[in-house]
């Protein structure tokens, strides 16, 4: 049985330091990147790890290689990047944004809720970063968005559309569920969780007016009354253009076809083109082709 880690971490202008995480990447042989989605005018880099995951003899998770990659990812990026020099056009709170884990196939998620909260108490206790779980690794089921607006993760804090340095009060607003209760200036927080499987998928609007983006946004997703179980953002993106970044929730129900439908149709009442959207990561499908693929060259 597969597991899936998505480790999405502020910097991606610094070359050396995305290359000092890649080796840490490496460094275990059998956990496979299956795919790396670097934006530059975000200042974020998405990696996408597989590896297995081994039972005890009542089948309970007791090991999996994911988790040693992951703790030494985190580990090179707080070595590497200084929050404080940080800034990009899509929010964050930490130099690791986001941890998320996912079962592939046969697994379940209470394997990849495991794998989060083991993850999530290495990085707290190791590296002294608060840790918010979130999902199916949190005790109530506490959503992300939940979390995030309640540590401001949504309001930029540099020339009205960008996220520099650390703008939060080091003290938190809420308690961590690891990690001191104190954030570093220089390492944020971090949100670890798991649940089932989400597409990523962003529309390129052609326009520099990022207040129409934010209204496409707010009335593309569930929260501003449009598509359920849809999660968006709309964000300056380059000189020339916006774009809706887009989280499905459920990508089998409401897939990326309606939201791109949807974006197109507000945008033309605007006035505004729109570019055929992307997304940011391979189908769960693909995943597990490509570790296997990879597994199997590696081992030949």
């Amino acid at each position: 049985m597969l597991l899936c880690c998505k480790v999405y971490i502020s910097e991606t202008r610094n070359e050396e330091a995305v290359e000092v995480i890649d080796r840490a990447a490496r460094r275990e042989p059998e956990t496979v990147i299956v795919n790396k989605f670097m934006d530059h005018d975000y200042n974020r880099v998405a990696y996408t790890l597989v590896s297995y995951v081994a039972h005890d003899s009542i089948g309970c998770p007791i090991y999996t290689p994911l988790q040693q990659s992951v703790v030494a990812m985190a580990g090179a990026a707080y070595e590497a990047i200084n929050l404080e020099s940080h800034c990009g056009a899509h929010p964050r709170l930490g130099v690791i944004d986001d941890i998320v884990c996912h079962p592939l196939g046969r697994a379940s998620l209470d394997e990849a809720a495991w794998l989060a909260k083991t993850i999530a108490s290495d990085v707290g206790n190791r590296f002294q970063v608060p840790v918010y779980l979130y999902a199916a690794a949190h005790p109530t089921g506490k959503t992300l968005e939940t979390i995030r607006r309640e540590l401001g993760y949504y309001w930029p804090n540099y020339m009205g559309n960008q996220w520099a340095g650390w703008g939060q009060p080091e003290i938190l607003p809420e308690k961590p569920n690891e990690g001191p209760e104190m954030a570093s200036r220089a390492r944020g927080v971090v949100m670890i969780g798991a649940r089932p499987w989400i597409a990523t998928y962003n529309v390129p609007i052609l326009s520099t007016d990022v207040s129409a983006a934010k209204r496409i946004a707010l009335m593309v997703s569930g929260r501003g009354g449009g598509l359920p179980t849809v999660q968006t953002l709309g964000l300056v993106h380059g000189e020339d253009t916006t774009e809706i970044t887009c989280m499905l929730l459920e990508p089998n129900q409401i897939g990326a076809d309606r939201v791109q439908k949807q974006v197109e149709m507000l945008a033309a009442q605007g006035g505004l083109d729109v570019e055929k959207g992307y997304f940011t990561d391979l189908s769960p499908e693909m995943i597990v082709e490509r570790y296997m693929k990879l597994i199997n060259a590696d081992s030949s």
